[in-house]
């Protein structure tokens, strides 16, 4: 397994951006996919967006398709979220996981396909 630390969450205006990042231990980063949930208060947590454990395919939430980029770099062993056109349904504690494997990110949307996972960080958005 790995262990993944995220950041870059913090209080922002609708119709702003933020840049959330998750760094994973490890020497065997390039074979996992990645992914990103989040948990909203009194909801469960959701889907937000998944990427291949070679960057070439993506997958989004459709709430999120447009507005999100998830990102990777397997030199520095960190996944990335660009959030752009936040909205206050956006707010929500926002959790980085990872799952050794090669199928396309597709393949990768609920929690039970993630094995590993961070410890979240908040991301606030207000009106």
């Amino acid at each position: 397994q790995v262990q993944l630390v995220e950041s870059g969450g913090g209080l922002v205006q609708a119709g702003g951006s933020l840049r959330l990042s998750c760094a994973a231990s490890g020497r065997t980063f390039s074979s996992y996919v990645m992914g990103w949930f989040r948990q909203a208060p009194g909801k469960e947590r959701e889907f937000v967006a998944a990427i291949s454990w070679s960057g070439g395919s993506t997958y989004y939430a459709d709430s999120v398709k447009g507005r999100f980029t998830i990102s990777r770099d397997n030199g520095k062993n960190t996944v990335y979220l660009q959030m752009n056109i936040l909205k206050p349904e956006d707010t929500a504690v926002y959790y980085c996981a990872a799952q050794r494997g090669f199928y396309s990110a597709s393949y990768y949307s609920s929690e039970a396909d993630f094995g590993s996972w961070g410890q979240g960080t908040q991301v606030t958005v207000s009106s």
